[in-house]
């Protein structure tokens, strides 16, 4: 699976932006998808997941209420809306693909939130 992330850039706090994490290569509707990110300085943490149907969704505490991920298995496509933005969401923004044993990781997409 090769996945490319896009839609970072540069927000004021209380802004949102959307994030877009686009598939190709296997079977995307079988994958669990999900988001991480990685602040300066900081070891790589959990945002949020998308079950493989898009039935069940999961959030780190410090999203929850702000974020909201989805999915759309016909554009192969997983998506993070940001709402109400903060600087400490600043960080690059992976993209992961998980099935039984495998994981794969996009490139990153970097979210700067000023104050």
């Amino acid at each position: 699976v090769q996945l490319q992330a896009s839609g970072g850039g540069l927000v004021q706090a209380g802004g949102s932006l959307r994030l877009s994490c686009e598939a190709s290569g296997r079977t995307f509707s079988s994958y669990v998808m999900g988001w991480f990110r990685q602040a300066p300085g900081k070891e790589r943490e959990f945002v949020a997941a998308i079950s493989a149907s898009g039935g069940s969704t999961y959030y780190a505490d410090s999203v929850k209420g702000r974020f909201t991920i989805s999915r759309s298995n016909a554009k192969d496509t997983v998506y993070l809306q940001m709402n109400s933005l903060k600087p400490e969401d600043t960080a690059v923004y992976y993209c992961n693909a998980a099935r039984l044993f495998n994981t794969y990781w996009g490139q990153g997409t970097l979210v700067t939130v000023s104050s």
